[in-house]
């Protein structure tokens, strides 16, 4: 999940020269016409934004259902209205598929296992773990997306971006989960094994699912994409598992 801040007016340009993000190189600064012409790199986004599709179809399914375990009315319509948005995640990347010839059924297929597996074994049992899995759970597959839209080309990170912007779980879940601790500070520490696990399984999915994808390992470790390299992708994990103690943090759990 993304907080947006808000930039200070007072700095001077030349601050803002000294810590302005470099000029993207190699395929991040080509667009999709120019970088689509590597057919390695096509396999590897038309893989990528399967698994993103398929990722946010779920998404869509798990918050239906987990609306089932909200408490109040107004808890049951936050979650479908956050359904709602990954649902168009979904058909955002659906289309762009299609606009690209690949056919959006046949991309997702391959993930389809991994990701349905996932859930299987981090079924929430309750509400508050539903609310930590949507928070914690999906934030650490969209850290993982970012890290590797940091390598697309401008077309493609764009829209990768755009579909992992904050659907509404990250305010929603801090501020429940934290009001559910304070009433009862038993349930921290139920909360906090239930996301070390989440941490666990959903690194261990992210793994299996570059694995298992020949075009996409090759773009993680410095194949199609520019400037990756195995050491990168270790520093890429640490990255994540730090924002993960931070996002404990902010639920009020030890990581």
């Amino acid at each position: 999940m993304r907080f947006m801040e808000t930039p200070d007016k007072t700095t001077d340009s030349s601050t803002d020269a000294a810590t302005e993000t470099p000029a993207p190189t190699g395929i991040a600064a080509q667009d999709w016409a120019t970088a689509s012409a590597d057919p390695q790199y096509r396999a590897a986004v038309v893989d990528l934004l399967g698994a993103l599709a398929y990722g946010e179809l779920a998404a869509f399914e798990r918050l239906a259902e987990d609306a089932k375990l909200a408490p109040t009315l107004a808890d049951k319509a936050e979650l479908a209205k956050m359904a709602s948005a990954e649902f168009h995640h979904f058909e955002q990347l659906r289309d762009r598929l299609s606009a690209i010839g690949a056919e959006p059924t046949e991309a997702m297929d391959p993930f389809v296992a991994a990701l349905d597996g996932f859930h299987r074994q981090t079924a929430p049992s309750d509400w508050l773990e539903g609310l930590v899995k949507a928070y914690v759970g999906d934030s650490i597959a969209s850290d993982f997306y970012r890290e590797v839209a940091a390598r697309l080309d401008s077309d493609t990170r764009a829209l990768v971006l755009a579909v992992l912007d904050d659907t509404g779980h990250a305010s929603f879940a801090v501020e429940k989960v934290r009001a559910a601790i304070d009433a009862d500070h038993r349930v921290g520490g139920r909360l906090a094994l239930w996301a070390r696990r989440l941490m666990g399984e959903a690194l261990s999915q992210s793994q299996r699912v570059v694995a298992d994808r020949d075009a996409l390992s090759t773009m993680l470790v410095g194949g199609v994409a520019d400037g990756f390299d195995l050491a990168e992708v270790g520093r890429m994990f640490s990255r994540i598992t730090e924002a993960h103690t931070k996002r404990m943090a902010a639920l009020g759990l030890a990581a």
